[in-house]
């Protein structure tokens, strides 16, 4: 990690540290005037400021913001870096929307997160979709694969974009240097929705980071996994197939007019936290997985997702994040939903998410040895009480698990744009067969969704809606009475 100090020391925090110690009297906005009798959330406040005077403005950086925008583009060796207060959503939007007019084409794997879909809604863009394959030992989604996006980008060439997401939620990596390659063959655009993988190629180069490997726009969400508060992110573009001046007109449209100074400080802080700690902590974290794994490969029957697992030669993934432990309870007597309960009540581990048959773990460079030796612990624990499916009351279990994991490919009558914009109406699920769907139906989190505005909703996507339920997964889309919004005939 080669990193230039030689400009402006200070990050944004220690100057807005200085500037609150100061006797200068807030005769601007916020309205808590940094008043110590503001409230029970008082103390949090001093350095929450506004653009005034020395503190730029990020609209329009030229000074402290563009320092530290550029200090951010050095620890991840971008064309150029901008910061997002928006989360990576708003990045997600803005990078979508720069490459792409009304009306036109783009090519998106199925299981891009729901931000990608509004910026297909909000631009009335016409989406085709890569289904990516799943990995049978873990019911989950494979990584994408160059060759298939090079027929699809064959098949239809007015698209202007690709965007893909790599690591998934599940932490399933792709190889984004022979995607690129291939996307930019045709001439279009590679976006990559890298909101989990701001850490990757940090430190070390295995496996490296979307940046690295050539795509045009990469989002990252700092928060997610590294040292950052929730709702910051970046956006970074290479290359010259992107227009930047678009791009920042975009990022200047969708981003707040009036961005938190706290979450910017704590990007900031973030950087030069690793900038100083990185190499430090990643072996340390690396270190904690390795013990993790030797512990845990005791088990007889749960599985901790991981390559070494997985059939050769059979999928398209490159690498799995170490981050993201899937831990799998996949042809046993419990599901996803249960393990996830155990783990919070009996051992206080809040897990990430629970799927139908595994939960998934979050885990970063600054978790703590004790984290990780209780996590694998519990997982022992659990391990040795749970009976190996072997008879016939084990069935319901599995098949259950089995339709969960169902794959659906709805129908398509008509653009996702046209079907959110239609009048709506709600109607029972069971009854919806044949309905054009006029909302999200998704499982979250992720925030994937089952069936897209647009899409005819149908026997595959409403068996696979019960399961989910059945099973206590968290569907968005369906509301308690079991309703959903079709487009009003």
């Amino acid at each position: 990690m080669d990193i230039d100090n030689n400009q402006n020391p200070e990050g944004l925090y220690q100057a807005l540290s200085v500037y609150c110690a100061g006797d200068d009297y807030p005769c601007h906005m916020p309205g808590h005037k940094r008043n110590p009798d503001s409230g029970e959330m008082a103390r949090y406040y001093g350095i929450d400021i506004t653009e005034i005077d020395g503190f730029d403005n990020l609209h329009h950086a030229q000074g402290l913001l563009k320092e530290a925008q550029e200090r951010a583009n050095r620890l991840y060796g971008a064309g150029e870096t901008y910061y997002l207060v928006n989360g990576s959503t708003c990045g997600v939007l803005a990078a979508v929307m720069s490459v792409t007019q009304p009306g036109d084409e783009i090519l998106m794997a199925r299981n891009c997160h729901k931000a990608v879909y509004h910026a297909v809604i909000m631009q009335g863009l016409k989406p085709w979709y890569y289904y990516p394959a799943r990995i049978r030992e873990y019911d989950i989604y494979d990584g994408v694969s160059a060759e298939r996006i090079g027929s699809l980008l064959d098949a239809h060439p007015s698209c202007k974009a690709v965007v893909i997401t790599s690591p998934t939620y599940e932490g399933i990596i792709s190889d984004i240097e022979a995607v690129a390659r291939v996307v930019h063959t045709h001439g279009k655009v590679l976006i990559v929705d890298e909101a989990h993988g701001a850490h990757l190629g940090l430190v070390t180069k295995e496996p490296q980071g979307a940046v690295a490997a050539g795509a045009d726009l990469v989002i990252h969400s700092l928060h997610k996994t590294l040292p950052a508060m929730t709702q910051t992110a970046l956006l970074h573009v290479n290359g010259s197939l992107v227009d930047r001046s678009r791009l920042r007109r975009y990022l200047s449209m969708l981003q707040s007019s009036s961005p938190s100074y706290v979450l910017m400080a704590s990007v900031d802080s973030c950087v030069r936290f690793l900038e100083e700690h990185g190499a430090r902590r990643f072996t340390f974290y690396q270190e904690q997985y390795q013990k993790f794994c030797d512990k845990t490969v005791r088990c007889r029957h749960i599985r901790i997702g991981k390559m070494t697992e997985l059939s050769e030669n059979d999928y398209d993934l490159i690498a799995w994040d170490i981050g993201k432990i899937v831990i799998s309870v996949k042809d046993t007597v419990m599901n996803g939903a249960r393990l996830y309960a155990v783990l919070r009540e009996q051992y206080h581990l809040q897990m990430e998410m629970a799927a139908d048959t595994f939960v998934l773990a979050m885990m970063s460079v600054m978790d703590t040895e004790e984290g990780w030796q209780r996590l694998a612990d519990a997982i022992c624990e659990i391990d040795d009480r749970i009976e190996k499916e072997t008879c016939a009351k084990t069935a319901p279990v599995r098949e259950r698990q089995a339709a969960a994991c169902q794959e659906v490919y709805p129908d398509s009558l008509m653009m996702p744009a046209q079907a959110f914009h239609k009048d709506q109406e709600e109607m029972l699920l069971q009854s919806a067969v044949g309905r054009t769907a006029a909302g999200f139906i998704s499982l979250y989190p992720p925030g994937i969704p089952l069936i897209v505005p647009g899409e005819i909703v149908d026997e595959a996507v409403i068996g696979q809606v019960l399961e989910s339920r059945k099973m206590n997964l968290n569907v968005q889309g369906v509301s308690e009475a079991g309703m959903i919004c079709v487009v009003r005939e």
